[in-house]
């Protein structure tokens, strides 16, 4: 018996399965968790610059995903997946792109899109061939543009009554001949400007950024070179009147989604490319469009849409933009 047990041993301690042979501690769980930890920030600088009206919606939006995603497994028969904290995750991204005038109901219809529609008829997460988040903005833009595109509130610290106003990138939009200054850049840095719940305070989702690239959550491909080219193209554009070439730049940059959609949109692991140069050309189309968009389209952002259209273009990226296998000879061309 005793010497049975030992081969038994000795046979499992060599068993040996097919590659890649890689050990790795990551979870979903663990995943999911940094980036709350990352998105935390521009939460709270949400809140402080827009109220009790944001904070509701952040946890209307959040307990909606989650309940969506509970409701759609249990009627499916699926394993529950709402302990794998991506439905959270789903309902703050979701919170950080409406605006904080948006109707309480609105998170409920956007959740349903996000989660039910966009991630689970997909086949669940990692299956989605977009953000689910980005999915459910670009629906609710369609389907309610009074009330996602207007009567935009400027920031206003905790205590102090909030006044419509229009955003900056609409503002420069309607008005060609606005001259932008230090202050535009200061305040679309800090988030004392118009905008959604979570995209304003630019510096909060850098330092959530760089946490998610520091644990290598992310990889820096596509966030540098989706900022990099929409800093570029706004220097050589220069929009803002008689403004100074680096303060059109810096605007481009730091107003509007573009860092959040940047470090926690693009990124998405299952709707963005695998290979090291698909990456890249993926950042650089997002911010290509993105900058056509701002620029000649009929929005005054163009953030979500851009990365929804790369999304659709992560097969051919991951196609031909995949690394020649070791030991052989690239094909002759016909």
């Amino acid at each position: 018996m005793q010497s049975n047990s030992s081969n038994a041993i000795a046979e499992n301690r060599y068993l040996v399965t097919s590659t890649p042979h890689i050990r790795d501690n990551s979870t979903i769980k663990k995943l999911m968790f940094d980036v709350i930890a990352a998105l935390c920030p521009a939460a709270l600088a949400g809140i402080y610059y827009f109220g009790w009206r944001a904070a509701a919606l952040i946890i209307l939006s959040i307990a909606a995903c989650v309940g969506f995603e509970y409701l759609f497994n249990k009627c499916a028969r699926r394993e529950q997946t709402i302990a794998d904290l991506s439905a959270v995750v789903t309902g703050l991204l979701l919170s950080f792109n409406l605006p904080p005038t948006a109707p309480f109901w609105m998170p409920f219809v956007g959740a349903f899109v996000a989660i039910v529609i966009v991630k689970q008829l997909f086949g669940g997460l990692g299956q989605n061939f977009m953000n689910p988040a980005l999915g459910a903005r670009a629906f609710l833009m369609a389907a309610y543009t009074p009330l996602m595109a207007s009567n935009w509130l400027s920031a206003a610290p905790l205590g102090i009554d909030a006044v419509t106003s229009s955003t900056p990138l609409t503002l420069i939009k309607e008005d060609a001949s606005y001259m932008l200054n230090n202050s535009d850049i200061l305040n679309a840095l800090i988030g004392n400007t118009a905008g959604c719940i979570g995209e304003t305070c630019a510096i909060a989702l850098i330092l959530g950024g760089a946490y998610l690239l520091i644990k290598k959550v992310i990889s820096w491909h596509i966030p540098v070179t989706y900022i990099a080219t929409v800093l570029i193209l706004g220097l050589v554009i220069h929009r803002g009147g008689s403004g100074s070439i680096i303060n059109a730049g810096l605007f481009e940059a730091l107003s509007g989604g573009l860092m959040l959609g940047a470090f926690f949109m693009a990124t998405d692991y299952a709707s963005s490319p695998v290979t090291w140069l698909g990456r890249i050309i993926f950042g650089a189309g997002c911010g290509l469009l993105t900058v056509i968009i701002r620029n000649y389209g009929g929005y005054p952002e163009g953030v979500s849409y851009s990365i929804l259209l790369l999304n659709l273009c992560v097969p051919l990226l991951d196609k031909y933009c995949a690394p020649r296998v070791f030991g052989t000879k690239r094909r002759a061309q016909a």
